[in-house]
């Protein structure tokens, strides 16, 4: 596997700030399901003038394997992380995709050995090369028992692509059955749409996060988002730090979720 790349550690005073968060979000409404939009793995190597993205990209899954350990351990069932998108599938160089390839596969592995564990691709297979979807499906197969967090892998997805796919297979299965388009037309519900798409049986996001300022969604769980809470970081993804998770929690514990009421 090749050599990960680790941001610097914090100062000697952010245990004591950690702390202090962690007392404040204790007794405080938490999310079931949050998700991640890991963004600024690209920025972070050019910062640092190191020779290939790949150094990024290693560096922000490395990051990804803690958060999942801090959602884990503040009892978050369900989580979200946009490792690769469909539009990055045409949008990147031929090398830069072969490494994030690699460096998701590898993430996949390491992901499936770790404890009770879930592990779920969510996307598209179609532009993916083979090897890769072999890596996600084995990841999937051998978590398919585990009971613990629940961790969708977010690659080669895109939300309208997912949303074009529940309605091709909604479809399909209504043709099969022998309805017609004006049956369909009746029985065709959010609902019914919820339980074709990829997430189908999963909870809605209760806040997505992205990292490195950016602030759109960047085509990420347009249906699932619906009623989300969003929330921004301005450090670029291998730099989030376990405080500013802690500070979105913290933040999502004073919304008020309405929900149109």
């Amino acid at each position: 596997m090749a050599e990960r790349t680790r941001p610097s550690r914090p100062g000697p005073l952010y245990g004591l700030y950690q702390a202090r968060l962690r007392r404040q979000i204790a007794n405080a409404p938490r999310p079931h399901h949050v998700a991640m939009i890991i963004d600024g793995n690209r920025r972070w190597a050019r910062e640092r003038a190191l020779e290939t993205a790949a150094h990024g990209h290693r560096a922000g899954a490395e990051k990804m394997r803690e958060f999942l350990g801090w959602c884990d351990a503040l009892g978050i069932r369900v989580v979200t992380i946009y490792l690769l998108s469909a539009d990055n599938l045409v949008g990147r160089s031929s090398e830069e995709l072969e490494q994030l390839f690699e460096i998701i596969g590898d993430l996949a592995t390491d992901l499936a050995a770790e404890g009770d564990w879930r592990i779920q691709h969510v996307g598209t297979s179609e532009q993916l090369p083979v090897e890769l979807v072999d890596r996600l499906r084995a990841a999937e197969s051998r978590t398919a028992g585990n009971t613990g967090l629940h961790i969708n892998l977010a690659v080669g997805y895109g939300g309208r692509r997912e949303i074009a796919d529940a309605m091709r297979s909604i479809v399909r299965s209504h043709g099969k059955g022998g309805g017609t388009i004006d049956d369909l037309a009746e029985i065709l519900t959010p609902e019914l749409i919820a339980e074709h798409l990829y997430t189908q049986g999963q909870p809605d996001p209760d806040l997505i996060i992205r990292t490195s300022g950016e602030q759109r969604l960047s085509d990420f769980m347009l249906w699932q988002s619906a009623h989300s809470e969003f929330y921004f970081v301005d450090a670029l993804g291998p730099d989030l730090r376990e405080v500013d998770f802690l500070r979105a929690l913290r933040n999502y514990a004073t919304r008020d979720r309405r929900y149109g009421q």
